[in-house]
């Protein structure tokens, strides 16, 4: 009882215990794809850093998986995108497409809600890739730090393929 009560109870989906908070997090990438500089997304909010620093993936499935241990802070009612904080306080946003928004949650699936604990590879979100290619501006997919007053540092890792839950995208250092 005592371990709900004040929030011990940290396991993820799959049961395991969240790690302790040591100031890193490294993000895995959360689909297979290319990896890319935020400049190279068609939308100013993103590629000019309007909403935080990050990188960006051009997506080769519909398979969104978490980058890091920690927890779900926010899945969109359309479920094109989720928010999820690491243990070390540091949020991250996953934007699936451009103007993705406007499909109205059409081909796209959550399995996770506000409050669940995951860990690096669980699944988020899987769509309908050939939906968001036929119906949205763009495919790419944002990886954002949202809030970057909480970020020491930050080392990114571009220009890379990537495997979803495996490869690194982004090493932080939270203050």
């Amino acid at each position: 009882m005592f371990k709900k009560l004040f929030g011990l109870d940290k396991k993820t989906k799959s049961g395991e215990e969240l790690p302790k908070a040591d100031g890193k997090d490294t993000l895995l990438s959360p689909v297979n794809g290319e990896i890319v500089p935020l400049s190279e997304v068609p939308d100013p909010t993103f590629s000019k850093q309007m909403m935080g620093d990050g990188i960006a993936v051009m997506p080769t499935d519909g398979h969104i998986v978490a980058p890091v241990h920690g927890e779900v802070i926010q899945v969109f009612p359309t479920k094109h995108a989720v928010g999820l904080k690491t243990v070390n306080g540091i949020e991250i946003l996953i934007h699936i497409g451009i103007e993705t928004v406007a499909l109205q949650g059409e081909g796209f699936k959550a399995f996770v809600k506000e409050g669940s604990k995951v860990a690096p590879g669980d699944k988020l979100i899987e769509f309908d890739i050939d939906v968001v290619k036929e119906k949205a501006e763009s495919l790419i997919t944002p990886i954002i730090i949202t809030n970057g007053e909480a970020v020491e540092s930050m080392e990114k890792y571009e220009n890379q393929a990537a495997k979803a839950g495996e490869t690194a995208v982004m090493m932080l250092t939270s203050k």
